[in-house]
């Protein structure tokens, strides 16, 4: 019984490679997007691979099959074979849609402040959990004295 249970599981796993297969062949360039000159192609596929996929966001322009991506690829191709630097074009993306197009983006004060802000608020945190510990307790009352209990006695005596 666990053997063909195991076969099963080996099939069911083929059957579903075999079903994604296409879907994973869809990501691959369309040959008439290439530009005609191997170097020019070369170089906007090394400019592409630099780029974030806005849709995908962990993807670069490259390796994701989103429509926008595909235009972004366009777009690097029409202005690599425009003869613009590789830095002229980085340039205009990051004029065009920020620094969060690049894959890598560069160490600025708003970047830092990405990586510090957490362990900011964890000290922060600690200290106002240290900070509130740290306090003294309301200590709790005295005990009443003769004279304070014959009043309450008093005071609670139904009548």
């Amino acid at each position: 019984m666990t053997t063909s249970f195991l076969r099963r599981g080996w099939v069911m796993a083929l059957l579903a490679c075999l079903l994604l297969a296409p879907v994973v062949a869809i990501a691959v360039d369309d040959p008439s997007e290439m530009l005609p000159d191997p170097a020019q192609e070369q170089r906007a596929e090394a400019i592409g691979a630099q780029l974030r996929c806005l849709v995908c966001q962990n993807e670069s322009i490259e390796d994701s099959s989103a429509d926008l991506a595909r235009d972004l690829r366009h777009v690097v191709r029409e202005h690599v074979a425009k003869g613009e630097s590789n830095r002229q074009i980085m340039d205009w993306m990051v004029n065009r849609y920020g620094n969060f197009i690049r894959l890598k983006p560069p160490l600025t004060i708003g970047t830092l402040l990405l990586w510090v802000m957490p362990l900011l608020a964890l000290g922060i945190g600690i200290g106002v959990a240290w900070w509130t510990f740290r306090r003294p307790r309301a200590s709790t009352p005295p005990p009443l004295t003769d004279e304070e209990r014959r009043r309450l006695s008093d005071l609670t005596r139904t009548r």
